[in-house]
């Protein structure tokens, strides 16, 4: 009998060690998304898109003194998308979304290598994206050191095709991946300081792309360098967002980049203790005769320019630039509830072929409550455009149907079962 005890014993010391040591975590998030003007005008008498997607995670976290280890395997599923008794996934669509190792150097170092994401202050220009059910990652290593209130981030990547068994091409390092600004190799910096009410930021980032246009020469690259900062003030419910960015270089297959800048400045006062007021504007550079446009490169751009998604996701990636200036409110309904009112309006940085600048304005609506284990968050959208949006998206008023929206309702559940 005392032999039991002993084993028992043992046996729950080990749990305890175990539930010390690992952490394992999920997440189930179907979304239902109403699609009638997302991302692009719908022409009259075209038929709304309509559909429910699932993005699922299986996280495992295991933590010593001198490491964190991470993995992160997630899948992504339209309903309906496989046939009934289909023997494998037809959309190939599961992923190890993360994969990563932070060790620690001593004194404040440590270095995180991996398939890891990259969130920098407001996501503006790295961002993980999480919006989207896919959400992005990186291939990367970096060199990390913290100390208080400063934090300094060196990152490098160095990306190559999978072109055969070994994993890489025994002859040359060619990159044959485009679009969506898929790197050859990345470098850069952050540094951030934190004062009492105020943070600073600077990141320069240098990405080099393989150029695969046929009118340039066999394996040259294009480099582009990205230089800004974010700022941050906050104080007794007031705070202060602001970015300014710059870009100069070269785009993927030699496209020049001069002076292409993007400016944001944000608002926002917590009048009450349940209703928040925002007022901003973000000027984004767009296309000139010696330069490509700005674009915002990794960052979260599902957060800025509207929920619909007009701009710089994956679209609107070298035009007339943009002008948004918006409003908001932030409503707390209860415990658990809140609402979400923003206002926006639209224009060119310079002036379409027709010299007209004024794009439109758009409607915001999000809703969002927390359930018994879960999140619930309801929105809506509506796209008033003028002129200038028709032009820009390649249509007419006639052609377009009357009313451009998007409505979705969201479910988020993430339980933990090991911790």
């Amino acid at each position: 009998m005392k032999k039991q005890y002993v084993i028992l014993g043992l046996l729950l010391g080990c749990l305890q060690f175990v539930q010390a040591q690992f952490t394992l975590d999920g997440e189930f998030r179907p979304r239902t998304e109403y699609r009638h003007g997302y991302g692009n005008i719908i022409a009259d008498g075209a038929d709304a898109g309509f559909g429910t997607s699932t993005r699922i995670r299986l996280n495992t976290g295991y933590t010593t003194e001198g490491y964190k280890l991470y993995i992160s395997l997630q899948d992504v599923m339209t309903w309906g998308e496989n046939r009934q008794l289909l023997a494998t996934d037809s959309n190939n669509s599961f992923a190890v979304f993360e994969a990563w190792v932070d060790v620690a150097l001593g004194s404040g170092w440590s270095t995180k290598i991996g398939r890891q994401t990259i969130d920098y202050d407001d996501q503006r220009i790295f961002g993980s994206v999480g919006w989207a059910q896919q959400a992005r990652n990186h291939d990367a290593a970096l060199i990390k050191y913290k100390k208080e209130t400063f934090m300094l981030d060196f990152g490098l990547a160095f990306n190559q095709d999978k072109a055969d068994l070994s994993g890489f091409s025994s002859v040359g390092t060619d990159y044959n991946t485009a679009g969506f600004f898929s790197y050859k190799a990345m470098q850069f910096v952050y540094l951030k300081q934190q004062w009492e009410s105020l943070s600073a930021s600077f990141l320069a980032l240098n990405t080099t792309f393989q150029d695969l246009a046929a009118s340039v020469s066999a394996g040259t690259v294009s480099s582009l360098l990205t230089i800004g900062s974010h700022l941050n003030y906050k104080k007794e419910g007031f705070s202060i967002d602001g970015n300014i960015f710059v870009q100069t270089g070269e785009r993927q297959n030699e496209v020049d980049v001069k002076g292409a800048y993007l400016a944001g400045l944000d608002l926002s006062l917590k009048v009450s203790g349940t209703v928040g007021l925002g007022l901003g504007a973000e000027i984004t550079s767009g296309k000139k005769d010696n330069s490509a446009a700005f674009f915002p490169l990794y960052g979260t751009n599902h957060k800025f320019n509207g929920f619909m998604d007009y701009f710089y996701v994956g679209n609107h990636a070298n035009s007339v630039g943009l002008v948004d200036i918006h409003a908001s409110a932030n409503f707390k309904l209860s415990e658990k509830s809140g609402l979400l009112l923003k206002v926006l309006n639209f224009s060119g940085q310079q002036e379409l072929a027709s010299g007209e600048k004024s794009l439109g304005t758009e409607l915001d609506l999000v809703f969002n409550t927390k359930l018994k284990g879960a999140g619930l968050a309801i929105g809506y959208s509506q796209m008033f455009a003028n002129d200038g949006m028709y032009e820009l998206k390649g249509t007419t008023k006639d052609e377009a149907d009357n009313g451009q929206n998007w409505a979705w309702a969201m479910l988020t559940i993430k339980p933990k079962f090991l911790n």
